[in-house]
């Protein structure tokens, strides 16, 4: 079949020829014919072959005699590479006999330079058959495929082949056709296309019906079809149906079909296990971020469809996770975690989805809610639920968490505006202890801006020794002289401004800064020990320096206090540890066995804050400290408040029967001085004295030996 489809007028040449001007003939007589020309000039063996091994070509047009190259040479290298293009000579003068052995050698036609008219009409007849020929040497190596691939699929396929009779309404079925679906090759089949039909799955038989018809109507070339076929032992298998209809060219209709049939359940397995993976936390078995990401996307645009429809996103982390996994390992946090995700689903509401989204990280679409107090009520539940202690390696962890709240009502257009929304309101519930939630306002989120700024400028900070510790003096009640110093961490800018603590020290905490401020602060206070027992080696002082709770989630801690002391070469016993009261609250035996082994060194603990707990008492007794500091606000309104002198002169008596030392924190006038003095407080501490120095002013002070 000769082909008269409209040739491509743009055209990439290989002129072979010695002459650019000649060369520039050539195409200028295809341009005049409406060619578009993009042309490469060569005149040796070794460029020639270059350009057809790094391009592709349309054309080859080569002149004859050249004093370096010939035709014939260029035709011998043009053979190499038996492209499918033609090569046509141009040449000045050619003989018969030449032009014929040049002919039979592969030459599709020659031009004389004098007749180059007839240039573009030899290009397009010659590109015309050339792609004739292509076309039929495609199909014979197409032919050849097919033959050699139906002959290795019969003989080695897996695959059950069918042969489907039309007029006659008969099906034939290979013995590896009912092999797959359990049968053996000699049990017999209705050789009737019902037969097959029964075997399919009553979801797909009309698809597939309709997929028949499209085929038989010739809408579409082939037949493929994923379909469930009963096996014989009830089960359904996943298989891949192929075919292909005869047509009749009389009729116009599909007078017979084959086909195969492939085996393909494990296929399907694997991609619904792919796809359940995709969308699946492999640990917990929960929803993972984008899932939880498409459900919250479709609740969003319910909540655009419908005023009366309210959602709400939960972002929560659990407490002391890093904690839970340094000191007992990664198998017992991936336990901590598989049971919050139990709790979790336990409390999970038809319609909500529950969701991980890495490490300590879970969220929770609260769907179609009556209104924002659901979301509160549901929280507090599930509080409860996870402040329940779990048993690790025989020690009771009470995991715990916070939680950010976001409610569809901040007119959200994107499902990840409003995870960042509770995830930004779960941070601030970090910021407010344990075991509480926060919900979302538009402040937070200036708030959480001006956090990252500051987070920024703290590590900065860090890198440049600019946290500096601070030294309040605490003054023995009974010789009136200073006795120690609490070490309070300053953050000291390059200006000299000096950042409030109540900023920096909060967001330290819940970002992890404070551990190597805190880890600062250690060396440098057990420094300024090691200089003022040179200096001042008569006094004996004590520094004592404040350890966050979040320190405790480090499982290096006290190999960070022996290093300190060691680097200061110090006695132990000058350098003091202050606690605060929270710290009861994660009252684990781990924490406790920390305390002791600081102890036995000779450090002494120091409890800060005594008297704002609510569980100081019951603590008490479990809790290894040295020294009880009483909070600042009772000592402020001992002459004022008699409640409050009298919780003072309480502290006062029980810590002396428990043969512990009281330190009274925030004295500021000579009455509350002589107050406690009246008690037998054994330390006190505050403005009065002085307020929190720098290195150089603290050990002026000293040096004055001043008496109160």
């Amino acid at each position: 079949m000769v082909d008269t489809s409209p040739l491509v007028k743009s055209l990439k040449v290989l002129v072979v020829d010695d002459s650019e001007d000649d060369a520039l003939l050539n195409v200028l007589a295809l341009r005049r014919q409406g060619f578009e020309v993009n042309y490469r000039r060569v005149e040796a063996e070794e460029t020639m072959r270059e350009a057809l091994e790094k391009e592709t070509w349309d054309l080859v047009l080569s002149d004859y005699s050249m004093p370096h190259f010939s035709a014939q040479q260029a035709l011998a290298v043009f053979r190499e590479r038996t492209l499918l293009i033609p090569f046509i000579v141009v040449t000045g003068t050619i003989g018969e006999e030449s032009a014929v052995a040049m002919m039979k050698a592969g030459v599709n036609d020659f031009i004389l330079k004098t007749h180059l008219k007839r240039l573009a009409s030899v290009v397009e007849r010659e590109l015309r058959e050339t792609g004739n020929r292509r076309a039929k040497y495609d199909a014979e190596v197409a032919l050849r495929e097919s033959q050699e691939r139906y002959e290795l699929a019969i003989r080695g396929a897996n695959d059950g082949l069918w042969d489907w009779h039309i007029r006659e309404e008969t099906l034939y079925v290979s013995p590896r056709w009912k092999v797959l679906l359990g049968y053996t090759e000699d049990d017999e089949f209705a050789p009737l296309p019902s037969t097959w039909r029964a075997l399919m799955h009553p979801d797909e038989v009309e698809s597939i019906r309709s997929q028949l018809i499209r085929h038989l109507k010739g809408e579409t070339p082939h037949f493929e079809a994923e379909q469930r076929l009963r096996h014989r032992d009830g089960s359904w298998r996943w298989m891949l149906t192929r075919g292909m209809a005869l047509i009749d060219p009389t009729t116009g209709t599909a007078h017979r079909m084959a086909g195969s049939l492939t085996d393909i359940t494990e296929r399907k397995r694997a991609e619904e296990q792919m796809l359940y993976d995709a969308l699946h936390d492999n640990l917990t078995g929960l929803a993972n971020r984008a899932m939880f990401t498409d459900f919250l996307g479709f609740a969003l645009g319910h909540a655009g469809r419908s005023s009366d429809y309210l959602c709400a996103v939960l972002c929560l982390n659990l407490e002391r996770f890093r904690y839970i996994n340094d000191s007992f390992g990664h198998t017992s946090g991936d336990r901590i975690l598989r049971i919050t995700a139990e709790r979790l689903s336990q409390v999970q509401r038809p319609g909500d989805v529950v969701a991980r989204f890495g490490g300590d990280e879970f969220a929770i679409l609260l769907d179609a809610i009556d209104d924002p107090n659901d979301a509160i009520r549901f929280t507090e539940q599930m509080l409860d639920e996870l402040a329940k202690p779990v048993d690790i390696e025989g020690n009771e962890v009470y995991p715990g968490a916070r939680v950010g709240i976001a409610l569809s009502t901040g007119g959200y257009s994107h499902p990840e505006e409003m995870i960042r929304d509770a995830d930004t309101a779960m941070h601030r519930a970090k910021q407010h202890g344990r075991g509480k939630f926060e919900v979302f306002d538009r402040a937070m989120q200036g708030t959480m801006l001006r956090a990252l700024k500051m987070e920024q400028e703290m590590r900065r900070a860090l890198a440049e020794h600019e946290f500096l510790p601070f030294f309040q003096p605490i003054v023995d009640l009974q010789s009136g002289q200073i006795a120690a110093f609490e070490a309070l961490a300053r953050w000291q800018q390059p200006d000299g401004k000096l950042v409030n603590p109540a900023e920096f020290i909060p967001l330290a905490e819940e970002i992890g800064l404070i551990n190597m401020i805190g880890r600062q602060m250690l060396e440098s206070a057990a420094l300024q020990i090691a200089a003022w027992q040179l200096q001042f080696p008569d006094m004996l002082l004590r520094v004592s320096v404040n350890l966050s709770g979040k320190q405790f989630d480090q499982p290096d801690l006290i190999e960070q206090i022996d290093q300190a002391i060691a680097d200061a070469n110090i006695v132990p016993d000058r350098l003091e540890l202050e606690i605060t009261e929270s710290i009861l609250m994660d009252n684990t035996d781990a924490i406790i066995a920390m305390l002791e082994a600081i102890r036995s060194r000779g450090i002494q603990i120091l409890m800060d804050d005594f008297g704002t707990g609510y569980s100081s008492l019951s603590y008490l007794h479990r809790f290894p400290s040295n020294v009880l500091k009483v909070d600042g606000s009772f000592v402020r309104q001992i002459t004022e408040d008699h409640f409050s002198r009298e919780i003072v002169r309480a502290i006062v008596l029980l810590a002396r029967n428990l043969g512990i030392s009281v330190i009274a924190e925030g004295v500021e006038t000579a009455e509350q001085l002589a107050a406690l003095r009246d008690m037998a407080c054994d330390f006190a501490q505050g403005y009065y004295f002085a307020k929190p120095l720098p290195s150089a002013a603290a050990t002026a002070l000293l040096a004055e030996r001043k008496v109160w």
